[in-house]
């Protein structure tokens, strides 16, 4: 599948991966140029990919507090949260954004490779309550502006009063006459927005926003710079971090499961069983320069206690990072550990998650 953008990303010079079964930009040059923009300046990224599912209705609250752990009834219109929608074994389907635009309006974000299983779900579980579940993937295009220099960027071209537009918020806007949905958020650690476009009015807001960002350091970045941008800041990857064996709490996220909200949600009783899990995610500093990836084995005293879940030598910090599950008490910062990098131990120790904060 290709998105909206395809032929500009094309006309750009990208690389291309798949990834979800979609044909997306991995770098446009370099990555690590790419990467270094959105810490010190903007970066333009193509997120056409991802699932957008909307609820309207007097029952969405309430269906959408059945489907998800958190309790997306109290959320404000205009405000958005971080959510999970977990099996009834309580193992993670997908972690998405949920945006309330008005009282009886939600908009579901959900991960390009779990959209399906999202909105199958998604609709299965909100029969019984007063809701309409619309997929609107298709006719949605989303272009993410992230980076120190976004806001002056997206306040180009939409006009609108990004000063009162807090983080995790939404508003209405305009961009060339068109209408969008602007968000303040964002999977890099920096400040930035999110544009949900018309399909068809992609091209015409990418090559504003580019135009715009002529002389700010503003750069389009592919996927390959987005994911050490969120390795950096401790963000869960679903396919690394996240899958259908493990919890919100192994992931150190429970903090997102609302036990005391009103009835019941899709794993609430087996989540309620899992709150000390076995095994927690944490973070891994390396001192060489080669970094643990995915799938490589964590060593205590050589002998195996975890594994490595996502991992790259940092282009911010200069070190090695990586993310494992460990054994609670081999989790604590500080613990000396060591790596199994294609059958040579390398030295790492466990801190505290993120690695990376921007400064405020």
């Amino acid at each position: 599948m290709r998105t909206p953008l395809h032929e500009v990303h094309e006309h750009l010079g990208a690389s291309f991966t798949d990834f979800a079964g979609w044909s997306m930009p991995v770098r446009y040059s370099s990555e690590l140029a790419e990467h270094r923009a959105v810490r010190e300046a903007a970066g333009l990224f193509d997120l056409s990919h991802m699932g957008e599912i909307e609820l309207t209705g007097p029952g969405s609250a309430d269906a959408l507090d059945y489907a998800f752990v958190g309790k997306l009834s109290a959320v404000k219109p205009g405000r958005a949260r971080y959510t999970m929608m977990c099996d009834d074994g309580g193992g993670v389907l997908d972690d998405l954004v949920v945006y309330r635009l008005e009282p009886e309006r939600f908009l579901v974000v959900a991960n390009a490779g779990n959209a399906d299983v999202v909105l199958a779900e998604l609709t299965a579980r909100a029969r019984g309550f007063d809701t309409t579940v619309t997929d609107r993937g298709a006719e949605t295009a989303l272009i993410a502006v992230q980076g120190p220099a976004s806001a002056g960027i997206v306040g180009a071209v939409t006009g609108a009063d990004l000063a009162s537009l807090r983080y995790y918020a939404s508003t209405p806007a305009t961009v060339d006459g068109q209408r969008v949905l602007l968000a303040r958020t964002g999977y890099t650690g920096e400040d930035g927005f999110e544009l949900y476009v018309p399909a068809e009015h992609a091209e015409a807001v990418w090559l504003l926003l580019t135009d715009a960002g002529e002389g700010s350091g503003l750069l389009p970045a592919g996927l390959a710079c987005r994911d050490t941008l969120r390795l950096e800041a401790g963000m869960p990857l679903y396919g690394n971090e996240l899958s259908a064996d493990e919890s919100p709490f192994a992931a150190g996220l429970g903090r997102i499961v609302k036990f005391d909200k009103d009835g019941d949600f899709v794993g609430r009783a087996a989540l309620e069983k899992r709150r000390e899990p076995e095994r927690v995610l944490a973070g891994l500093k390396g001192s060489g320069r080669r970094a643990p990836r995915h799938g490589y084995q964590v060593l205590s005293d050589g002998e195996p206690v975890g594994v490595v879940t996502s991992g790259a030598l940092s282009p911010t910090l200069g070190y090695p990072i990586a993310m494992a599950y460990l054994p609670p008490a081999l989790a604590e910062p500080g613990t000396a550990l060591a790596a199994d990098i294609r059958g040579r131990t390398e030295p790492v120790e466990v801190v505290s998650l993120p690695f990376y904060q921007r400064r405020p």
